[in-house]
């Protein structure tokens, strides 16, 4: 039996083409870790990736012992995912890093509840005890309103495209909705310890409103 694959079956929201368009983003069930700081040097940010890996795959692999949930499928574990901001009162400015505020996510099939959930986590604290989930969470979330568009090389080189993306966002009657929900999102679908920066691909979403005329 084929693994059911996000990227294949949802590609309005994991492969958006390079000209910027809109979409509004269903509920989704993630697994979420919650930090600050440069996600290059930032041990908090290493950690966060080790334990949504870890509780992710330990949720797939679970019909290797029997202790599948309830409704359990064979599918692919869906791409690294963050939402992205700075504090207005500390100053935004995107070339200091360390300044980031980040959530971490990785999607989770429908079946995972807050019992398949705790239960990943004990099983990943058997074999590595030393991890702190005080800041990961389970969430179901609607994002609403988006504008993404794919971005195809260097993270450092974002920017530009992210000039394109709100450009379009203005021409056609909308700004940025940003809230406690709603931020700055990536999606991942490159590896970049196995692909040259160039190649690198990464969905950049943004939450939008329409502007009233």
């Amino acid at each position: 039996m084929e693994k059911w694959d996000y990227k294949k079956t949802d590609k309005d929201l994991y492969l958006p083409k390079k000209t910027p368009a809109f979409l509004e983003v269903p509920e989704m069930t993630f697994i979420q870790a919650v930090g600050r700081g440069n996600p290059n040097v930032c041990q908090e940010y290493k950690d966060a990736l080790e334990i949504l890996y870890g509780l992710s795959y330990s949720i797939k692999m679970s019909k290797m012992d029997g202790s599948q949930p309830e409704g359990y499928y064979e599918y692919v574990v869906p791409p690294l995912e963050g939402l992205w901001w700075m504090r207005e009162e500390d100053g935004v400015d995107f070339t200091r890093k360390d300044g980031f505020y980040w959530i971490s996510m990785i999607r989770q099939p429908e079946f995972v509840t807050e019992a398949v959930f705790e239960e990943a986590k004990q099983k990943l604290l058997k074999k590595k005890p030393e991890l702190n989930f005080d800041r990961t969470r389970l969430v179901r979330w609607t994002e609403g309103l988006c504008c993404q568009v794919m971005h195809t090389g260097p993270y450092d080189d974002e920017p530009a495209t992210l000039s394109r993306l709100e450009q379009f966002i203005a021409e056609n009657g909308c700004v940025p909705d940003y809230t406690e929900s709603r931020k700055h999102h990536e999606i991942y679908l490159g590896d970049p310890r196995r692909t040259a920066p160039e190649r690198l691909r990464t969905v950049l979403r943004l939450p939008v409103k329409k502007v009233c005329k």
